[in-house]
């Protein structure tokens, strides 16, 4: 592989407190809590960190408190897409003056641009930068889906276009990925319930958000895989599937964050226009987490 992000890279949330400013203190604990807990790398300033409602200033520092609580444990990736090219390219270039290890680029979203369109803005944010980038797709958030032709071309023409985050849920097109794309080129399951299809199609690992609250099992899954105990990882697979489906019983990173609350790592607040879960959503939640 170009660059090794491990198998498990956890997009962590951001915590929040009463007044819904970021709470570094937590910030901090929770990437040491993950990296000790099954994650080989964390994300951090993309989606599931509620990336739409932080200052770029916020995710600066959100990326050195995370630095910090993993002591050298593992990598942090951060978030650095953006739907404005130029604002793209600005934010690569800081996340490498900032010491991030690698940046998460999401395709440019709302204003859905074509496949060259694509092509121009990922190609600007690549020769931008010297930093790994895993390109990110999304339709469902973006409103436009990556060909496998614009991956293809991104992945040959740039050595640090290294790895494709793929939250699609439609394995031909994984398939072709995997045949298309150079063999160092690393594939991500966006999606934990896709997981252990997408590793029977050639992907590497996931980003994933159970991994906050379940990362050893999912590591073991994937492990299990990779060594041919196919039973085992379909076993775990199945275990968990309850809860990769009720993480998403609202927007994420809502559920995660309440989830995590309950496990007293932080409080659940989320920035507006989010809401946190009623108490009926919570006792739904919890119950299927306590009974995994």
């Amino acid at each position: 592989m170009r660059y090794d992000f491990g198998e498990v890279i956890t997009a962590m949330v951001t915590p929040f407190n009463e007044k819904r400013e970021v709470d570094y203190g937590k910030v901090e604990s929770l990437a040491n809590y993950l990296v000790n807990s099954g994650s080989d790398s964390i994300l951090v300033t993309a989606t599931t960190g509620e990336s739409p409602t932080l200052t770029h200033e916020e995710e600066i520092e959100i990326l050195l408190s995370a630095k910090r609580g993993i002591l050298g444990k593992g990598k942090v990736i951060m978030g650095a897409g953006s739907n404005s090219t130029e604002t793209a390219v600005m934010m690569a270039k800081n996340a490498e003056k900032e010491g991030a290890d690698a940046i998460l680029s999401v395709v440019p979203y709302y204003n859905k641009p074509t496949q060259a369109g694509i092509i121009e803005h990922f190609s600007a944010v690549a020769e931008a930068t010297e930093l790994p980038i895993i390109l990110y797709n999304i339709p469902s958030r973006t409103g436009s889906n990556m060909s496998v032709d614009t991956v293809k071309t991104l992945a040959r023409k740039y050595q640090n276009i290294v790895a494709l985050k793929q939250s699609f849920g439609d394995m031909d097109t994984v398939t072709e990925l995997r045949m298309a794309c150079p063999s160092d080129f690393a594939i991500y399951s966006g999606d934990d319930s896709l997981t252990l299809p997408m590793l029977s199609l050639g992907a590497h690992g996931v980003v994933s958000v159970a991994s906050h609250l379940f990362g050893i099992e999912i590591k073991s899954m994937i492990r299990n895989f990779k060594t041919g105990d196919t039973t085992t990882a379909k076993n775990m697979h199945q275990k968990l599937y309850p809860i990769f489906k009720k993480l998403f019983m609202a927007p994420n990173p809502i559920p995660v964050k309440a989830a995590l609350a309950y496990k007293g790592l932080i409080e659940d607040y989320v920035r507006r226009p989010l809401v946190e879960l009623t108490k009926t959503e919570k006792t739904d939640l919890f119950f299927i987490l306590d009974s995994i």
